[in-house]
C-alpha cells in the first residue's frame, strides 16, 4: 500500500526534526490516549490491524496536520463508531 501514512522513502517532505530530550507524551491528554488504546485492545474491542488500518483510512490532508497520537484518537473514534460502541 502506498497511501499517505507510508512516507517512508519519500522525497521532498524535508529534514526530520529531532527534538533533543523529547518526552513521551507531550501533554497529558496523549497519556490518555495511550491508555485507552491499550484498554481497546486488551480486551479485544479491536486488534492491532484494525488499529493500524483505521490510521491508513483518515483523511490525508487531516493526517499530514495531525500529531502521532491525533491518529490513535482517529482511529480509536472511527473504530468504535464503526463497531456501534
Amino acid at each position: 500500500m502506498n497511501g499517505v501514512h507510508d512516507l517512508g522513502g519519500m522525497h521532498g517532505f524535508g529534514p526530520i526534526k529531532v527534538e533533543e530530550s523529547e518526552p513521551v507524551f507531550h501533554t497529558p491528554w496523549e497519556k490518555h490516549v495511550f491508555g485507552i488504546a491499550f484498554v481497546m485492545l486488551s480486551q479485544g474491542l479491536c486488534n492491532l490491524d484494525e488499529f493500524r488500518h483505521a490510521i491508513e483510512r483518515m483523511n490525508p490532508i487531516h493526517y499530514l496536520g495531525s500529531t502521532y497520537y491525533e491518529h490513535w484518537l482517529a482511529a480509536m473514534e472511527t473504530l468504535l463508531v464503526e463497531k456501534g460502541r
